[in-house]
């Protein structure tokens, strides 16, 4: 699964989930919430990349 990063350099990595909002391990971007948003800056998915 690929990693997503935030223009304030934040990264989205799948097998890490993001726990502070209850997103589980192993849960790609894709997958993600809708009204999922960035921990740090609070971007919508919309401006996040992907990375290698």
């Amino acid at each position: 699964m690929k990693k997503y990063e935030c223009p304030c350099g934040y990264v989205y990595d799948p097998e890490l989930g993001d726990m502070d909002n209850n997103i589980p391990p192993d849960t790609a971007f894709e997958d993600l919430p809708e009204d999922w948003v960035c921990p740090l800056c609070g971007a919508e998915k919309e401006y996040f990349e992907a990375i290698d």
